[in-house]
């Protein structure tokens, strides 16, 4: 194969297993990916990558793989999710992730729907989805298992052990040495690489095709919007069947040849964190929530003189949070050094981002409270905006320009406008190939050549400001349009409200559906002495009620009153994806939970 043609942006004109082999020719002992097992972070080079996505990829041309076949990935991240993702690349194959949170029920609707052949499984827990429903499979050929722990006995006409594949590849690959190789020169960038299932908040997921021309495309703006190098390190574990974590754990450091980590599990996330300290982080709201609420509690159990510090710190540098460090007057650089090394470095350190160059926040709308407060600390926060339909990022912040509560202008090589009814509007040669077996979709979705969102957004100071999903906007009885995820999100940055759904549409006030925190709320009963047994009775005690109260109302003062909450119900339960009441990705299904909860919202009126 000839040299690579270098694009106009930088980066040569190959499919990402084109350039996964071009990494592994250039540096084959550098490290690109490390895999923590056991305590111990476990390097794998670029040479080594490709020979075990290569033999993977050729161990299922060596069990019948169709050419090309499609793979069902099922699994939380780690090294071999992407030795089969990139091995499903190399010999022409679709990879399509599926969420390990997933029942059984949502495991077989994607699996059948994808035409898949095989399904790649972390475990027993996972295979036994499979299992249940492989009679509604008729086109499964069989389970490829990580760890055989438990499914050793299981007939192998079913199951068969991820390195035994491996092994089968290498034999075929000793073979015919040069069959991968040949199958990769004659890959074109318009090749289908991936299908990533929508969440299906508002019914079944669609599986949105991404070529290797639309990752070619995205893979440019997002590099130099992050100002990402080849010395960008990333810690891999938001599902990587969401486009948010290819992009990061995939598109760009196969390009740039940088290093990606996989923790242990999802578990230990701010452990892996502290040790990986990486220099690019994502992070979906639910994530800065979650950390917001953590450091809450560590102040809390600080006590006394810590806190005091702390709340002067924060009121000290947060009317410079917005402003970017090298801009801020003397004064206000040395106050926040004083408090950085006082303070802030800790916190920094806690959560693992003190070497982070520029960490984002994407995938749904976020409280503006909760951004201001990482800013305050210090933490390099920018805002982004992307679809599964731009194969990831589309729009985002630069760290000299962080106009609040908006995210940023369109990204290198893509074009954006508003359109009617103040939707957002993209073209770009990353949207995508289209929904898989549903043209009608595909053509109400990208109309004259740009895709509509489905998003309502406003500019701000050249900058694009989301005000909701169109489908989701309110209408009151009095006639006033509400954006539902404004009042969510203002409720949600408060540490002690986990959910907030929004009642409005065709009322003559707002209401909520609250969820608490049950961790947060849990250490403020205990400090306070209010005994509680479960979450139910923690939801159920008045003091909290009272407490859910305050910050309702702190809430409503940064709104307008149209928009205030005036009663909320408490939700005695966490809302549950194997209720049907949140998707994978844990976006509420907003229909689901107003069938489920007639009686309490009418209750409220």
């Amino acid at each position: 194969m000839t040299a690579p043609t270098i694009h106009e942006h930088g980066l040569p004109e190959l499919t990402l297993p084109q350039m996964l082999r071009e990494q592994a020719r250039r540096q084959p002992g550098r490290v690109a990916l490390r895999q923590k097992e056991f305590g111990i972070w476990n390097p794998v080079t670029w040479g080594r990558y490709f020979e075990r996505a290569r033999d993977f990829g050729l161990g299922l041309l060596a069990l019948g793989l169709s050419e090309p076949g499609h793979v069902g990935i099922l699994a939380e991240n780690r090294q071999e999710w992407v030795f089969a993702q990139l091995g499903c690349g190399i010999v022409r194959a679709v990879a399509i992730g599926v969420y390990s949170t997933s029942p059984a029920n949502e495991v077989a609707y994607v699996l059948g729907h994808a035409d898949a052949e095989f399904v790649v499984c972390e475990d027993q827990e996972q295979a036994d989805k499979v299992l249940e429903c492989w009679d509604q499979l008729p086109r499964l050929k069989r389970i490829i298992v990580m760890d055989m722990d438990g499914l050793r006995r299981t007939s192998p006409d079913r199951v068969i052990g991820f390195e035994a594949v491996e092994r089968l590849g290498a034999e075929l690959h000793a073979r015919e040495p040069g069959r991968a190789d040949a199958l990769i020169d004659i890959q074109r960038l318009d090749d289908i690489a991936l299908m990533i299932y929508t969440s299906g908040s508002t019914g079944k997921p669609k599986g949105a095709m991404l070529s290797y021309v639309n990752i070619r495309a995205v893979a440019p703006g997002l590099i130099e919007r992050l100002g990402m190098t080849a010395d960008s390190t990333h810690l891999s574990y938001l599902p990587l069947c969401h486009v948010a974590e290819q992009m990061l754990t995939n598109f760009a450091p196969i390009y740039l040849g940088s290093t990606v980590n996989f923790g242990e599990s999802i578990r230990t996330v701010q452990e892996d964190l502290r040790e990986v300290a990486p220099s690019v982080f994502l992070g979906v709201p639910r994530i800065w929530e979650k950390l917001h609420s953590a450091i809450a509690i560590k102040i809390g159990e600080a006590g006394g003189l810590r806190r005091r510090l702390f709340e002067r710190a924060m009121a000290a540098c947060e009317p410079w949070a917005e402003t970017e460090p090298a801009k801020r007057p003397l004064a206000a650089r040395l106050t926040f050094g004083f408090w950085y090394w006082l303070v802030f470095r800790a916190l920094q350190n806690y959560i693992g981002l003190r070497n982070a160059r520029v960490v984002m926040t994407g995938a749904a709308p976020i409280s503006p409270r909760i951004v201001r407060f990482f800013r305050t600390l210090g933490v390099p926060l920018v805002e982004v905006y992307g679809l599964t339909e731009t194969s990831g990022m589309v729009t985002g912040q630069y760290l000299s320009q962080r106009v609040p509560g908006c995210v940023g202008p369109a990204i290198l090589g893509a074009d954006a406008r508003v359109g009617e009814h103040g939707e957002l509007l993209i073209r770009s040669g990353a949207v995508f190939a289209g929904y898989y077996k549903n043209p009608e979709a595909t053509a109400q979705s990208i109309r004259d050549g740009w895709l509509h969102t489905g998003d309502v957004v406003e500019l701000v100071d050249g900058q694009f400001r989301v005000v909701d999903r169109l489908k989701d906007i309110m209408i009151t009885a009095g006639g006033k349009n509400l954006s539902p995820s404004e009042i969510e999100n203002a409720a949600k940055s408060s540490p002690y409200i986990k959910e907030c759904i929004v009642i409005g549409e065709s009322r003559r006030y707002v209401s909520a559906l609250i969820q608490i925190d049950g961790e947060t709320v849990g250490q403020w009963a205990e400090e306070q002495g209010i005994p509680y047994t479960h979450f139910r009775s923690l939801a159920e005690h008045p003091a909290v009620r009272e407490l859910v109260q305050r910050e309702i109302d702190e809430a409503n003062a940064g709104l307008a009153p149209v928009s205030h909450i005036r009663k909320f119900h408490l939700l005695t339960k966490e809302l549950d994806h194997d209720d049907d009441e949140v998707t994978a990705t844990m976006k509420v299904r907003r229909s689901n939970i107003q069938t489920k909860y007639a009686a309490e919202i009418e209750a409220l009126y």
